[in-house]
């Protein structure tokens, strides 16, 4: 079992930090995006009031020029924005691609694992199964409300370790991040990269009590069932196969339609 268990995370090990990377660039990707739609919503909002002032003052024909400049700015910024969509669709066909080859491969694993590896229901737990006690919620201080550009970049900068797989930096910066800021809208997401940093270096406990706090602080937070999806493959590299089904089946439960929920159906069927 223990060596089934190695097999599987190991097929989990080859892509995760690969999804990890597609999902920080999406992300990243997107917010490009949106801006450059503000820049340009609010181009063409000035380039109206412009039309209105010569319709209204045939003198004011002088603003013709800058009205052309305008108009130029807009098409350049709806190009900008067209390319970042392009490439925010290209992103997403190679994490399906990717996700497809993963699930192929722990189905092979499935079909050529022996009979013995369905679970004892009198074994106990493993340790670090889901209902492992979650740390507690640190205490925040009252402090002057944080700079969000300082607060961006710091979250940046760690997660820019991260992408350069220097996961004890990653760790250092997340970790240095949620101290600063404990109250950021990133707080889960520098949470859950933290959880699966150690989950890249094989520190599969410490990954496993990462993302099992980040459920317990944040259960509204989207990355819930990110979090699920890693705690499993720690569970699974831990020999705790009847605990990672128990954690895919509350992934699929709790949070439908979510593209874990789907993998997590997969993984499911691929452990039975």
């Amino acid at each position: 079992m223990r060596r089934y268990g190695v097999i599987l995370v190991g097929a989990f090990a080859l892509a995760q930090p690969a999804w990890a990377q597609l999902f920080g660039n999406t992300a990243e990707l997107t917010r490009q995006i949106q801006a450059l739609q503000q820049q340009a919503n609010a181009v063409d909002a000035r380039l109206g009031k412009l039309e209105v002032a010569i319709q209204q003052n045939p003198q004011l024909l002088g603003l013709l020029k800058e009205v052309e400049l305008l108009k130029a700015e807009v098409a350049k910024l709806r190009g900008q924005a067209e390319v970042q969509t392009h490439q925010l669709d290209t992103l997403g066909k190679r994490q399906n691609d990717l996700y497809a080859d993963l699930d192929q491969r722990i189905a092979d694993l499935a079909k050529a694992a022996p009979p013995a590896l369905a679970p004892d229901a009198a074994q106990p737990a493993a340790p670090g199964s889901l209902a492992t006690p979650a740390p507690a919620v640190p205490a925040a201080g009252a402090s002057p409300q944080p700079d969000p550009l300082v607060e961006s970049r710091s979250y940046e900068t760690a997660l820019k370790q991260f992408r350069e797989a220097n996961y004890a930096g990653a760790i250092a910066g997340f970790n240095a991040f949620l101290k600063a800021y404990p109250a950021s809208a990133l707080a889960p997401n520098a949470q859950y990269w933290i959880g699966y940093s150690y989950y890249a270096l094989k520190d599969y406990k410490s990954a496993l009590a990462h993302q099992q706090k980040l459920v317990a602080l944040y259960p509204t937070s989207d990355k819930v069932p990110d979090a699920l999806l890693n705690l499993a493959a720690n569970q699974i590299a831990l020999d705790n196969l009847a605990g990672a089904r128990k954690t895919l089946e509350a992934l699929v439960a709790k949070h439908p339609g979510t593209p874990a929920a789907q993998l997590a159906a997969r993984r499911l069927s691929a452990l039975k």
